[in-house]
């Protein structure tokens, strides 16, 4: 009984030890320790290249109120704000007031190129990040496109849903609730954010497997 039981605490020790080894290999394939974006706390770090073959690092922005859109071009819940130029206008306008606007691609399939050719065709003229490894995803807990994120120097203060209305159809664009502007309006004017989580929808972001 006792070899058995000595048997047992050996195998159980193998298998935590196998556990936080693949841990450890996760992070370093990762590299970051999975310190997860939370609301009121400093938002992660980011570096990731653009479709212009530009590096972005979020910590240079830390003295600005910072947008990341999860992004796909090919989710209808993404097409939505972008066929009629609502999500360029909105980003666009917000960038004269100071805002960095980031579009952050997690799509295992989509390149550089890709993001290239998306941005050109969709007369996007800001970045378009590629997170083809999931990194970023994985930090800011992405689970739709699009997911959104507010951060006003260097803290995470929004994050969720663009609007409240959970459909495709850019129709429902006009009578919505736009959630991130109401949030950067807030911040703006130096006021707390009064809706700062909400439940994203939209497609699931296509990870790596």
């Amino acid at each position: 009984m006792k070899r058995f039981a000595l048997a047992l605490a050996l195998l159980v020790a193998a298998g935590l030890s196998f556990t936080a080894f693949a841990r450890e290999d996760k992070k370093q394939d990762h590299g970051h320790d999975h310190a997860h974006a939370e609301l009121g706390k400093p938002a992660p770090d980011l570096t990731l290249i653009d479709h212009n073959g530009n590096t972005v690092k979020l910590s240079d922005f830390n003295d600005k109120v910072v947008v990341l859109e999860w992004f796909n071009d090919g989710c209808p819940f993404v097409v939505k704000f972008y066929k009629e130029g609502h999500m360029n206008k909105w980003a666009e306008a917000y960038a004269q007031k100071g805002v960095v606007w980031l579009a952050i691609n997690s799509t295992h399939n989509s390149d550089n190129a890709h993001n290239k050719k998306v941005a050109e065709k969709w007369n996007i003229n800001r970045p378009i990040l590629n997170d083809q490894a999931g990194v970023a995803g994985d930090l800011y807990e992405a689970t739709r496109t699009p997911h959104m994120f507010v951060i006003n120097r260097g803290v995470l203060v929004y994050r969720g849903a663009i609007d409240d209305k959970p459909s495709a159809d850019a129709n429902d664009i006009a009578g919505a609730t736009n959630y991130v502007a109401k949030a950067l309006d807030e911040v703006l004017a130096g006021t707390a954010v009064s809706t700062p989580d909400t439940k994203a929808y939209g497609c699931t972001v296509k990870y790596k497997k």
